[in-house]
């Protein structure tokens, strides 16, 4: 029989919605680690690539196909290792917030400038979308919004930029575990190389209960999250996977009320209708190709 052709659909709403929940679990888990000082930046950076790796080897190996994961895209490797690096260390000096919105600015100016060179063209009502998505999240985070540290800033969108290209090298995976699985295993040795030069120069800490969020973070949320995104890109297109991660924001805050006993309040349940109306309005509309 045929395929439905809502069927592929559905798969790539899935594939996202997983991803979303798995990006914001990462700041949850991140804010938790670093927030309490269970961990230091470095070692918590390190922690989640090697424990991303352990797992994602072990899902090639149980697959049957572990010689597809040494065929590695050494660009997304760096990325990789960017975005995880400048992360953590940026959330040192940042509140959540404004970390947030700091990130996923530099994430959508990056995929929206390729895609606007590629020759992808928004409709009147897709850009009236982005402007209420991202009218909501500016809402959502402004009361904790201020001047921030410069180093804390810079940081954070250097790993935007980094996560802009990561991702968009994602849309030519062919097999987005084997993929995954690569970048985080061929990123170990720089990982490496970092917590070691960080012991150096300022001492590594970790704790059990900072080990155990490092892992989670890696192991779960961005081992098995990033699969799910490899898998989703190619149906997305670049501008409408900057779009979407608009969402993140919202569901780690809506995360923080559910997991950290944080207040709901009728900003946040405004922010979050607003946001994901918008967003809802941009996966509604099909980017239109620039005529030759």
């Amino acid at each position: 029989m045929p395929e439905s052709p809502i069927q592929p659909a559905t798969r790539t709403a899935l594939l996202t919605s997983v991803a979303m929940v798995a990006f914001a679990a990462n700041s949850l888990l991140c804010r938790l680690a670093l927030g309490h000082h269970a961990i230091d930046a470095a070692a918590f950076a390190s922690v989640r690539v090697i424990s991303g790796a352990a797992t994602l080897s072990a899902l090639t190996l149980l697959r049957g196909n572990a010689r597809a994961a040494m065929t590695v895209d050494w660009r997304a490797a760096a990325m990789l290792v960017t975005y995880m690096v400048f992360f953590s260390f940026a959330y040192l000096s940042l509140t959540a917030g404004t970390g947030a919105l700091i990130l996923f600015g530099a994430v959508q100016l990056t995929m929206f400038t390729v895609a606007l060179r590629s020759g992808d063209r928004f409709s009147r009502l897709s850009w009236a979308g982005l402007a209420l998505a991202v009218a909501g999240l500016v809402y959502l985070v402004s009361p904790g919004v201020t001047a921030p540290d410069p180093w804390g800033a810079a940081l954070m969108s250097i790993a935007g930029v980094a996560w802009g290209v990561y991702s968009l090298l994602g849309r030519a995976a062919r097999d987005a575990l084997a993929a995954t699985a690569g970048a985080f295993i061929y990123s170990v040795p720089a990982m490496l190389v970092v917590g070691l030069v960080s012991g150096f120069a300022s001492g590594l800490h970790a704790t059990s209960s900072g080990l155990m969020l490092a892992v989670a973070s890696g192991a779960i949320a961005s081992g098995c999250g990033y699969v799910a995104w490899y898998a989703a890109l190619p149906d997305l297109g670049a501008a409408r996977a900057a779009t979407v991660q608009l969402s993140v924001p919202v569901i780690a805050a809506l995360g923080g009320v559910l997991i950290l006993s944080e207040e709901m309040t009728l900003r946040l349940l405004f922010a979050a209708m607003t946001t994901l109306g918008g967003i809802t309005v941009v996966l509604m509309q099909r980017p239109r190709a620039s005529p030759p």
